[in-house]
């Protein structure tokens, strides 16, 4: 009679927790990455829908002859400028808001810090149809959100 011998397959238990510590290391350094390109992609969406606001208002403005709307809310009447106000994001700070502040804040010291837009609608103000963030933080690269 022949005997063999049974052969033993699968991985030891010290080839595991190799793998697992492996896989915890490369967790560590990937999560905070991802959390970061999280918070710039909000950014990032932050910014067009300034620029889609400053061309919707710059439309309205050629439109109606050189003149501003006196609220954000007239660009969406009837969808022709904008479907909607988009919100200003401004990750880790405030809530995503499409809130608006009407006046000349955007020139004063400090902004009201609350989140949404600013729009200056003062008639005879040389900054009149100016349009800013409403946050005094500042982004990944360090500018305040003002600034733009």
């Amino acid at each position: 009679m022949h005997m063999t011998k049974a052969k033993k397959s699968g991985f030891t238990l010290i080839e595991l927790m190799i793998v697992v510590a492996i896989i915890g290391i490369l967790a560590a350094i990937a999560i905070p990455k991802f959390a970061d390109l999280i918070r710039k992609s909000g950014e990032g969406a932050s910014k067009g829908n300034l620029g889609s606001v400053r061309s919707a208002l710059s439309i309205y403005y050629g439109d109606m002859e050189g003149q501003y709307p006196d609220r954000m809310s007239s660009l969406t009447v009837g969808g022709k400028y904008l479907a909607n106000v988009p919100n200003a994001k401004t990750p880790n700070y405030h809530a995503d808001s499409s809130g608006e502040i009407n006046g000349d804040t955007a020139l004063s010291a400090t902004p009201s810090d609350v989140g949404g837009w600013v729009y200056n609608n003062l008639a005879g103000n040389t900054n009149i149809g100016n349009m800013i963030i409403n946050c005094t933080h500042t982004d990944t690269k360090g500018s305040v959100w003002t600034s733009y």
